[in-house]
């Protein structure tokens, strides 16, 4: 199977929509992987069934056990992250604050601390309501390790993929050029960047890309909302241009976009309309070119 991750450098800019409509067009080929962790809303649109949930564990917590603590304050002395905490003198771990590191249980004189598996989201296995296979999952809040999770959904994927015979698994990934994002990237065969025609989105278009260009992998690029800046516009494909970057289709501004949202529905579930016969033409590149 091929592995299509879909990509922005930045928030807001239509990367989930466009993922889904791309997933609808892709039929019964098609597993679904929402490594958008940080802010999953795939299944608003995609309505999954799951078929499995299970708890994702990943780096440690401190626990004081307060039966054997003599109130020393050693922890304390010694957490670099403020995260043991003092009130009427007993000694506690703020949860959020805990990185895991385990240097208190190591100063404790009387072994009353221990570091235990932390519990930082749930990941889920279904079935959308087009019947295909998806994998998504959500991060607890303020929790780390979203690069984890992300590479967990991905091998779920992966199998369900293998499991199904599926030809193509399409990956929402996570916006920005952070840890869950390099995740995501990782053993792709295709990435799909959009963007839009404006000063932050041309600038974080250069960022993701450098960040693709290091994995070596073949990118193209939707520009979402072009007619909103044209000049703005012909400066991302004169960047794509010089970049070998393949330009898949300029999408304009085009308020059914929204009106399916609202509806829980891709723009390619809706008809007459502009987008639909530029999406499905992106579609058919994309294929010719993984393929």
């Amino acid at each position: 199977m091929k592995e299509i991750v879909v990509i922005s450098g930045k928030g807001g800019t239509g990367k989930t929509s466009i993922t889904a409509s791309l997933a609808v067009l892709g039929g019964d080929d098609i597993v679904i992987a929402d490594c958008d962790v940080d802010a999953a809303d795939m299944h608003i649109l995609m309505q999954p069934r799951n078929i499995e949930s299970v708890d994702f564990f990943s780096g440690e917590l401190a626990v004081i056990d307060q039966d054997i603590c003599t109130q020393c304050g050693k922890c304390f002395d010694v957490c670099r992250f403020d995260a043991v905490k003092v009130e009427d003198g007993v000694h506690d771990i703020d949860e959020l604050s805990c990185e895991g590191c385990g240097y208190c249980a190591r100063v404790c004189p009387v072994d009353a601390i221990t570091n235990i598996p932390l519990n930082v989201g749930k990941w889920h296995t279904a079935f959308t309501r087009f019947n295909q296979p998806m994998v998504h999952a959500k991060l607890g809040v303020g929790a780390d390790n979203s690069g984890k999770l992300v590479a967990q959904v991905k091998n779920k994927a992966k199998e369900m993929a293998v499991k199904y015979d599926k030809k193509y698994i399409i990956v929402d990934g996570s916006p920005g050029v952070g840890c869950p994002v390099v995740s995501s990237v990782t053993g792709a065969h295709y990435v799909i960047l959009v963007t839009e025609p404006t000063v932050s989105g041309i600038h974080d278009l250069k960022r993701v890309y450098e960040l693709v260009n290091k994995f070596k992998i073949n990118a193209a690029c939707i520009i979402n909302k072009y007619d909103l800046n044209l000049e703005k516009s012909e400066e991302i494909i004169s960047f794509l241009n010089e970049n070998n970057i393949l330009h898949l289709g300029n999408l304009p501004y085009d308020e059914s976009f929204t009106k399916a949202m609202t509806n829980c529905k891709t723009i390619v579930e809706t008809e007459n309309n502009i987008i639909n016969p530029i999406l499905m033409k992106a579609w058919e590149k994309i294929k010719l070119e993984i393929n």
